[in-house]
């Protein structure tokens, strides 16, 4: 027989005053009502800035551009004038500005009263290279342009390479084009620049590298290895002929057995051919002397400059 005493009372608790259910419901209903509201009004305002003619682009705006056009930047720009502001592709513009040969960056920005601004960071040609064509190369040894009229083509130029030779091993003649201009700016630092104009850079695997330079194309045969050293000599050299009022057609820096050793062949003296690419023999060495202080000659070297 169960005891009756054990049994426990489960308290149902307080009771939900009337309406409870219905007033929750409406309070639901006015939630999900005002989310919908906003988000339609979400929508519209969108529609507005995105649709609408207060934020349509009135111009684009280039900066900074001196040898590109302009107008040639606008026409390479994705976005036009009467696209909307917020929805421009800035990226792409940047990425369209940049394909123009004379444009190295640009950064574009969005201004008010709707607007883009394309600002540019031009190139800056410091030399030429003969590829088969005259081509403009930047700071950075990039090949970025063929030359044409008015692209500034007193500069440098740089010969040795065949339009093969950067197709097909462009790496290695963009590294010999960052040496011929680093060699080009040792060159301006040691003063040599007043003196006689660098008018080509001649880079030849065997030969090393060979200058022409001043108004009568001076050969300076620096071969290769200890170039700085060789431009202090070549700067001795120079100076010292312009305050005899002579002039040269060959000076040689390239001796290998004896790295110290200058010789010049003076303008006018003649001289035959090596057989070696129709390059000039060589001027006598330092050390062909006729006793002390006599040299052989106008084809003899200056000594020790």
């Amino acid at each position: 027989m169960a005891r009756a005493g054990n049994r426990r009372r489960v308290d149902p608790g307080p009771k939900a005053p009337p309406g409870a259910l219905r007033h929750g419901l409406t309070l639901a209903s006015l939630w999900a009502l005002g989310a919908i509201g906003l988000g339609a009004a979400g929508v519209a305002g969108w529609r507005y800035v995105t649709k609408g003619e207060s934020l349509r682009i009135a111009s684009i705006r280039v900066v900074g551009a001196s040898r590109a056009a302009a107008s040639e930047i606008q026409a390479l720009s994705p976005v036009k004038p009467g696209d909307n502001l917020l929805a421009a592709d800035v990226d792409a513009v940047e990425r369209a500005a940049a394909r123009h040969p004379w444009v190295a960056s640009a950064e574009v920005r969005r201004r008010l009263p709707p607007a883009l601004e394309i600002t540019i960071r031009e190139r800056e040609s410091v030399a030429l290279v003969d590829l088969g064509g005259t081509y403009l190369v930047d700071r950075d040894a990039q090949v970025f342009k063929r030359a044409t009229a008015g692209d500034g083509l007193d500069l440098p130029v740089i010969t040795g390479f065949g339009r093969d030779d950067f197709t097909q091993r462009r790496g290695v003649v963009e590294s010999r084009l960052r040496g011929a201009l680093a060699l080009l700016d040792q060159y301006t630092r040691e003063g040599l620049v007043p003196l006689a104009p660098v008018q080509e850079i001649h880079l030849d695997d065997d030969w090393g590298v060979t200058l022409y330079v001043g108004d009568e194309g001076t050969q300076v045969r620096l071969g290769q290895g200890d170039l700085p050293q060789k431009l202090g000599r070549l700067h001795r050299v120079l100076e010292a002929l312009r305050a005899e009022g002579r002039k040269a057609e060959v000076i040689h820096l390239d001796d290998r057995s004896h790295p110290d050793r200058v010789a010049v062949r003076l303008s006018g003296s003649g001289g035959g051919q090596d057989g070696a690419g129709g390059r000039p023999a060589p001027a006598r060495e330092e050390g062909a002397r006729e006793g002390p202080g006599r040299r052989r000659g106008r084809d003899a070297p200056l000594a020790r400059r």
